[in-house]
């Protein structure tokens, strides 16, 4: 096929829905990473949340949205893609704003009768609601709104999207620290996520249904949650696998309150952050093509040590270069074992079962978070502020890297089901 075939395949091979949902994607994106970066030090040094209470605080932000994501796509199917996208952007535009004004006046009443971690926690979690709605309404309109000869290409352009969300974001909260001040960034991006709402009601059409399985009901989602914790081969797996998540979440709940604390306060954390993504766009070809032959739980456990050890470089070298550089290696481990741990699961899936176990497949990102928040502020709060040793910190996480490592090791030799079993669970 010609260059110019292929183009007019790509013209014509999506709908004006893909592209306005993929277009939204990017400010979603955009505004929760740029949320995401400046959140651990607003609550720190804005609101004056202890140690403890921000990591717990920041793995809840980040925890949320993987938990609420498994009901995400009964949802958004009862509504209709339309309804439920326009939805998540008015809930995610009042969520951000909410966040960028808890210290402002007018909310005074309400934040002086209930307690300020509880206050603050329920306000983390509301865009937690926006965004387990945006996530199947992009994924859905991709595969509804494109042809099967560019599906593929469908896929690659929203992981694209989202890894460009996730580089603007960072930069942008940085730009909005350094020009207007802590916290406005959540302002920004409500005002992004609300242009959306309005961007989606002027341009968005609900794409058309295939022929494809339908999206199960709420009731549907919790008894197949039953069948996902009767499998407990799986349900070790995903235990394991949280370890990971436990390490790589720290980059944006532990390390951007070390730097500040313990480093330089004039550290631009939000730009080191940028690292992740920059690694994910220019490496995952490159990376995916030196690991192809790799089978798929040796990518996974190859993966994790990668993540686990990154964090000995900020041990030794507490700087901003040693930032970059942890956060470039783990990226490094990410890649290698991002894909192969869905490949992975969606084969241990047991016939007609696949798009439950992929479901459930997140649930290790939601706990990770969660248990990372809270396990990250308690380590750096005891090393840092009762030890005066914060490089310990690094010291722990890397020990809960390498103990994963070794415990996926253990589970791929006695425990991992075989093709055997796989097929007749």
């Amino acid at each position: 096929m010609s260059l110019a075939q292929r183009l007019e395949e790509v013209r014509t091979g999506f709908e004006r829905p893909f592209w306005v949902a993929n277009s939204s994607e990017i400010f979603e994106r955009l505004a929760y990473y740029g949320a995401f970066a400046s959140l651990a030090n607003y609550l720190r040094e804005t609101l004056s949340f202890p140690t403890e209470q921000t990591g717990t605080l920041t793995g809840i932000f980040g925890g949320a949205v993987w938990f609420m994501a498994i009901f995400g796509g009964a949802i958004a199917d009862k509504l209709g893609f339309r309804r439920a996208l326009s939805l998540a952007y008015a809930i995610l535009a009042g969520a951000y704003f909410l966040l960028g004004s808890i210290a402002a006046p007018w909310l005074a009443p309400v934040r002086n009768r209930v307690p300020q971690d509880l206050f603050v926690g329920f306000i983390l979690i509301l865009p937690a609601l926006g965004i387990a709605l945006v996530k199947p309404c992009v994924v859905g309109t991709t595969a509804r709104a494109s042809r099967e000869n560019v599906r593929s290409l469908g896929y690659s352009i929203y992981y694209t999207m989202v890894n460009v969300g996730g580089l603007l974001g960072p930069f942008a909260g940085s730009v909005a620290r350094r020009h207007w001040g802590q916290g406005k960034i959540f302002l920004i991006a409500a005002a992004a996520v609300f242009v959306m709402f309005f961007f989606v009601l002027a341009f968005f059409r609900e794409p058309k249904k295939a022929d494809e399985a339908p999206v199960p009901s709420v009731g549907e989602t919790l008894r197949n949650f039953g069948t996902v914790v009767s499998n407990p081969k799986f349900m070790l797996f995903l235990l394991i696998f949280t370890g990971y998540w436990i390490v790589f979440w720290q980059q944006w709940i532990v390390m951007p309150v070390f730097l500040h604390e313990y480093v330089n306060k004039e550290i631009d954390v939000e730009r080191i952050l940028m690292t992740d993504s920059i690694i994910v766009i220019t490496c995952t070809i490159l990376v995916n093509y030196l690991t192809k032959k790799i089978p798929a739980f040796s990518a996974i456990i190859l993966g994790t040590f990668i993540t686990g050890i990154s964090w000995l470089i900020l041990a030794f070298r507490p700087s901003l270069g040693g930032a970059v550089a942890a956060i470039a290696v783990l990226a490094i481990g990410e890649i290698v074992h991002q894909p192969r741990y869905y490949e992975y699961v969606s084969r241990l899936a047991p016939p007609g079962q696949q798009g439950t176990y992929m479901g459930f497949a997140f649930l290790p990102l939601g706990i990770g978070s969660l248990v990372g928040g809270w396990f990250g502020g308690k380590m750096l709060h005891h090393f840092g502020e009762v030890l005066n040793r914060p490089r310990w910190t690094w010291f722990v996480i890397t020990g809960v890297g390498v103990l994963t490592t070794v415990l996926l090791l253990i589970y791929d030799r006695f425990v991992k089901p075989s093709s055997g079993e796989q097929a007749s669970a």
